[in-house]
């Protein structure tokens, strides 16, 4: 059973920070959307006080590829890292399908274009609930047109494939949320 921490919430407005998040699935410890943050503190700092070293993260996702949420994946030189076509380690690259592949037990990876046309979306199942860490919403109250989104229909579309599985949505941008019937909208 997976188990998520926020490392950083992001900041919102015209800050440009990532929300990023720790899942612990087992021996795997994935790191997703490692972004920019005032300082790499705000990320090393509260996965060390929860007992663990940069070196010991097995994985990273990036959501998609603007350098808000893949700046600091250096941070991680032990972890191979996910995006939405193949998984990279070291100078190696190796294909894979984004659509349902499993990066540890319970953490999937699904196709969610539309802020880019190359979105994903972390699903981890945690105990008796779904979590979706997506930039299918920047945050919370975010507009419902995505002012830089590449394709809103494929947005909208996306979205309500996460709402359909999605206990709580930890977006680009911001803090935890549970979606209500407003969040599609």
């Amino acid at each position: 059973m997976a188990s998520f921490h926020l490392l950083s919430a992001g900041y919102g407005g015209k800050r440009t920070a990532s929300t990023v998040s720790l899942v612990v699935s087992g021996s795997s410890l994935v790191v997703i959307d490692p972004g920019m943050v005032s300082s790499t503190s705000v990320i090393l700092d509260p996965l060390r006080s929860l007992g663990w070293d940069p070196g010991q993260v097995t994985d990273v996702v990036l959501s998609h590829h603007h350098p808000d949420h893949t700046i600091n994946v250096a941070l991680f030189p032990n972890a191979r890292v996910h995006d939405h076509w193949a998984i990279y380690k070291d100078d190696l690259w190796t294909d894979r399908p984004a659509e349902g592949f499993e990066v540890a037990d319970g953490v999937v990876l699904w196709e969610t274009p539309g802020h880019t046309a190359q979105d994903i979306t972390t699903i981890v199942r945690e105990a008796e609930q779904t979590i979706a860490f997506t930039h299918c919403w920047w945050y919370e109250t975010a507009p419902y047109d995505d002012p830089r989104c590449t394709n809103p229909d494929s947005l909208h579309a996306s979205r309500e494939r996460v709402l359909e599985v999605a206990d709580l949505i930890v977006p680009g941008h911001g803090t935890p949320f549970v979606p209500t019937a407003s969040t599609s909208r």
